[in-house]
């Protein structure tokens, strides 16, 4: 979630007299940082992920389950069997935004050997077991990116209802107590967003249109206590929420990378960024809002509206006064500019970013294009901010530079070191949704870091304009995205500029205007990209090349096989999305009225076999039957491995420099 802080949280009006503070002095302790750290080399590379969970109830007699809000309490018992073994505990655990929310980490990062991929999946089962050990009976983790019917009567435990008149968010759904109330950042956040922006959130999601769906369908949300807001913003077939909690009420499943360098750490970050939709469609797992099924597969613009704090003047409805920029997006969206001087080519968007704080880091010695990406996320003002962090020393603290940096929830984050502190140069990939199984998770975080280490060792180029990248998000959100729709990718991913004509472009080009680059991508399937067509190799074909060149023990290899197994069906259709999965569960259950109804009955179904799946039921729509670290599955994953090289390595080795 960002930047912790605590203590006595400012009121918005409190907070935006000291914004500028908080800009000039975070740009200041940038720079120091970035002076102090910028030619820190031989890091080792550090990983490591980020699973969290939804604690929910079934009860039984009802046919009903329900959110349970006892984070805090969870949190606390976790976070003090950690703090009791500070330098030998396998798990972290950090409080999340919601009262029924925690997140886990391994407790260590992972480092650089392959017998390492062995251990994520324990290290989650091990997660979800301790979790689980505090819970009372009929009370379970669940790693669902949404829960059904949030929002909907009832749906927390205790029930608690909202209100529209006091508190930090005023929904119609949502009630205050179901923010976590155990740290002051997260009702602080919903508070000042609600105000800064001078009307609560809007959240417009496209409703699944079936066919006994009211067409148009519109709700009355006047039993609600609506005074006229809602039903102005609600948009027809649409489903309408007005809240922080329902994004950022939501799981996801991120990984963090450490890399060697500052500059390595740069081009990771804009090679993933290409990436950032595809994992995004191949890990789709959130189709239902608000106790109605959507149009969509997944959580990303639900959570993008739902922390959106531009004013009317920002988003361009009314003409600048009061503030200063224009902005085009949320907080919360895809990164708009790339890091490297690789990159720099394809940043075809037109940057907005406040020019005095980019000039101050210039006249510092930090380059333009880095410069101009910090600049961009401080056109933000801060959201929450604390009386006793107000005055700090700019040599030592970074907390007002985190505070702008950690509430720019992007697709990518470029993390500097902390002060003080052996950690390196990071980024952060952020897409992908929470899974319903430990083995699923561990499948997306192996086959993302995987690819880390093929891009490094074959200096692998995926970039292509961001403006292409941005049009690929929009596309991954689409209901089956994964098998129906297709993505802008690059053509040549194993020579470096291609076609030869654009090395001159690079060198003179600080936009994209030349033909050269138009031709470098096309349109693509997820399972084009991951397989291969025509002279493109498939980015599985890569990866089993690079294992097929690496000493790697036949135990690891065999699990790493069959997370890629998993990760390749998801994207030829072998095997489907846990929304599509949802989706069907949901339109074939009895009760179902081909209306876009998810009720009680059904929600309270539906997690009772999400449940039995993250217990480790098969469930073969889904994913192989197939059990990590077990021998008899040994011959048989090798076997198929060979097969898939024998068809498809050679093609993938062409051009590569293996040195």
């Amino acid at each position: 979630m960002g930047l912790l802080s605590e203590g006595e949280p400012l009121s918005w009006e409190e907070t935006k007299k000291l914004a500028d503070h908080v800009r000039k002095h975070g740009i200041r302790q940038f720079i120091t940082q970035y002076k102090k750290l910028k030619e820190r080399k031989k890091d080792v590379l550090y990983w490591g992920d980020e699973v969290e969970y939804i604690l929910v109830k079934f009860i039984q007699d009802e046919k009903t389950v329900r959110v349970k809000l006892t984070a805090s309490d969870v949190l606390r018992k976790l976070q003090q069997a950690e703090n009791d073994c500070p330098n030998d505990h396998p798990t972290t655990w950090r409080p999340e935004y919601a009262a029924y929310m925690v997140e886990g980490t391994p407790g260590k990062p992972y480092g650089g050997l392959f017998a390492h991929f062995n251990l994520v999946e324990s290290n989650m089962k091990l997660r979800r077991e301790e979790i689980q050990k505090l819970l009372g009976p009929d009370e379970y983790p669940l790693s669902l990116t949404s829960f059904p019917r949030l929002g909907c009567p009832s749906f927390t435990d205790p029930i608690e209802k909202p209100s529209v008149t006091e508190g930090a968010s005023h929904s119609l759904f949502f009630p205050d107590s179901a923010i976590l109330g155990s740290h002051p950042r997260f009702k602080t956040l919903t508070r000042n967003i609600r105000h800064r922006r001078g009307e609560k959130v809007v959240i417009n999601v496209p409703v699944y249109k079936d066919k006994e769906t009211p067409s148009p369908f519109v709700e009355d949300f006047s039993p609600l206590g609506d005074d006229g807001e809602a039903k102005r913003a609600a948009r027809p077939d649409h489903i309408y929420m007005d809240c922080m909690g329902f994004g950022m009420g939501c799981c996801c499943l991120q990984v963090t990378f450490q890399a060697c360098n500052i500059s390595e750490a740069r081009s990771l970050y804009d090679q993933l960024t290409t990436l950032c939709p595809i994992l995004l469609s191949l890990s789709a797992a959130s189709p239902i809002y608000r106790g109605y099924l959507s149009d969509i597969d997944t959580r990303w613009s639900i959570i993008s509206q739902s922390v959106d704090d531009r004013t009317k003047e920002e988003k361009g409805e009314v003409p600048l006064k009061e503030n200063s920029f224009k902005i085009d997006k949320s907080r919360y969206d895809s990164i708009d500019s790339y890091l490297s001087c690789q990159g720099k080519p394809y940043n075809d968007i037109e940057l907005v970013y406040d020019q005095e704080l980019c000039q101050e880091m210039e006249d510092a010695g930090v380059d333009k294009q880095l410069s101009q990406h910090i600049a961009h996320l401080f056109i933000r003002d801060p959201v929450s901010l604390f009386s006793e962090k107000i005055h700090q020393n700019d040599e030592e603290d970074t907390d007002h530079f985190e505070n702008i940096q950690s509430t720019n929830w992007q697709t990518m984050r470029f993390k500097p070191p902390p002060p003080n502190s052996s950690i390196g140069w990071r980024v952060e990939f952020r897409p992908m949704e929470a899974q319903l199984s430990d083995f699923e998770n561990a499948a997306y975080v192996v086959f993302i870091v995987l690819l880390t280490r093929v891009i490094l060792t074959y200096r692998l180029n995926f970039l292509i304009p961001i403006s292409k990248v941005d049009e690929n998000m929009k596309t991954a959100q689409k209901r089956n995205a994964v098998m129906e729709e297709k993505f802008y990718f690059r053509k040549d991913v194993v020579t470096d500029i291609s076609p030869p004509e654009a090395a001159e472009c690079m060198k003179n080009c600080d936009r994209v205007k030349c033909a050269c680059i138009a031709d470098e991508y096309t349109l693509m399937t997820a399972n084009e990209i991951m397989q291969g067509k025509d002279d493109f190799p498939g980015l599985m074909p890569l990866i089993n090349k690079y294992m097929n060149s690496m000493e790697i023990d036949v135990d690891t290899r065999c699990t790493m096989l069959q997370y890629l197994e998993l990760i390749s069906g998801r994207a030829s259709g072998e095997f489907i999305t846990t929304a599509t999965w949802m989706r069907r569960f949901v339109m074939n259950h009895t009760d179902y009225k081909n209306d876009s109804v998810v009720s009680e009955k059904i929600s309270y179904d539906l997690l009772t076999k999400c449940k039995q799946i993250s217990l480790g039921e098969a469930c073969y729509e889904m994913f192989p039957c197939f059990s990590t670290k077990t021998a008899d599955n040994i011959p048989a994953a090798v076997s198929k491995s060979n097969a898939y090289l024998n068809q498809k390595v050679a093609k993938a080795v062409n051009g590569i420099n293996e040195s």
